[in-house]
């Protein structure tokens, strides 16, 4: 770089890392007042997770502050006459903008990583840290009211006391798909939640259990029970998933796809063949129409997240080559009317196209290979616009 270029590379740099300092660390209690709220959690836990909350800020803080930077940056060396100066000595406007050009493409690299790695290993500690808290929620209600009960997933449990995590003199009913009511009591049991599996787990010693219909009698030291966790609790939402987890979520779902698909045809057919055509309308046929389309719809969303990805990391570009060109045009307003002014239009068109780009992606309306991209080629073309206006005056 030449000595002027390095300057302004420099200028870019400090005021970036400032203003992206204090900007995560205004998003990060923002972020942790909502994940208190939402789960309930205590500020040991809030502590806890103080760490890995900034990771998931900054992919979303980056472009902001990259675009607020440039304008302090450029809109100051143009107000001084710098721009002015150069242009004299035979240095172009697109030289000036290098640097900015530079630090935007390198900061794209590195909010693509965190997007794929970082928020994922995030979320992931996250989810361990507050699954933590859920389990010591869960055991503080059995200690103090003696039951839990779920109606929506046909299981309660009773005990008699809980003494170092441990439920003692316990006593679960628990209803399985095939509608029976099961009832087993044990003297022991320790609760876990597996987040990998979705499932709550029981290990029971010294059981005994009776099943409607008939008694089923045992002294087991080693029982394991498993009832599946509340919808909210566990589920991995697409873009907090790894680009290689998304990758296998679309095979899975394309064969997920395939198997209903023949399953439809044979269910189909069998009804045909037995002249049972009121079954086609019936709910089996629909139970598997309905899991087909559940798995359509995850593969787009898998799609969509992983074109998306790419489309936010790049608007880091976008937003420089429409932030520093216009800049330089504003050179005799403040750097905050200047970014207000540039930044006003993208809140009002750039991120409604966005989101609508992506949810008609997921609908399955458009092809996410080029729709999520449609925001940032509104940006390309009012920052060539502005550009031109720059180079030429």
């Amino acid at each position: 770089m030449k000595l002027l270029q390095r300057y302004i590379f420099s200028e870019l740099l400090r005021v970036f890392s400032l203003l992206v300092i204090v900007l995560t660390v205004m998003l990060v209690f923002v972020g942790l007042f909502r994940e208190a709220t939402e789960r309930g959690l205590g500020a040991v836990q809030i502590l806890q997770i103080m760490p890995f909350v900034v990771p998931s800020m900054l992919p979303f803080t980056i472009p902001a502050t990259l675009l607020l930077s440039v304008c302090v940056v450029y809109g100051r060396i143009s107000g001084d006459l710098e721009v002015i100066a150069a242009k004299a000595a035979g240095v172009s406007a697109t030289q000036l903008l290098a640097p900015a050009f530079l630090l935007a493409s390198v900061l794209a690299v590195c909010s693509f990583g965190m997007t794929n790695y970082a928020i994922p290993w995030a979320v992931t500690n996250i989810e361990r840290i507050v699954t933590q808290a859920i389990e010591d929620i869960f055991l503080e209600v059995l200690a103090t009211q003696q039951i839990y009960n779920d109606p929506n997933q046909g299981y309660s449990i009773t005990v008699n006391e809980v003494r170092n995590r441990t439920l003692m003199e316990a006593t679960f009913q628990y209803r399985r798909k095939d509608h029976q009511q099961y009832t087993v009591r044990a003297k022991t049991a320790r609760i876990k939640f597996d987040l990998d599996n979705h499932v709550i787990k029981l290990q029971l010693k010294q059981w005994n259990g009776s099943q409607p219909g008939s008694d089923v009698e045992g002294e087991m030291d080693n029982m394991e029970l498993s009832f599946p966790m509340p919808l909210e609790i566990g589920k991995v939402k697409a873009r907090h998933m790894t680009l290689n987890a998304l990758k296998q979520g679309i095979i899975d779902s394309q064969t997920a796809q395939g198997a209903r698909e023949q399953q439809l045809n044979q269910e189909a057919a069998m009804l045909m063949l037995t002249g049972d055509f009121e079954q086609l309308a019936g709910d089996s046929i629909a139970a598997i129409a309905s899991e087909k389309k559940k798995a359509i719809g995850d593969e787009r969303r898998y799609r969509t997240e992983i074109h998306s990805r790419f489309s936010m990391a790049a608007s880091c570009f976008f937003f420089t080559l429409v932030g520093g060109p216009f800049a330089m045009l504003q050179a005799r307003r403040q750097f905050i009317t200047t970014f207000i002014i540039c930044f006003l239009p993208i809140l009002i068109i750039y991120y409604p196209v966005m989101f609508l780009m992506v949810n008609l992606c997921k609908t399955g309306s458009l092809e996410p290979w080029w729709a999520v991209w449609v925001s940032n080629a509104i940006l390309c073309t009012v920052g060539i616009i502005v550009l031109r206006k720059v180079v030429q005056h």
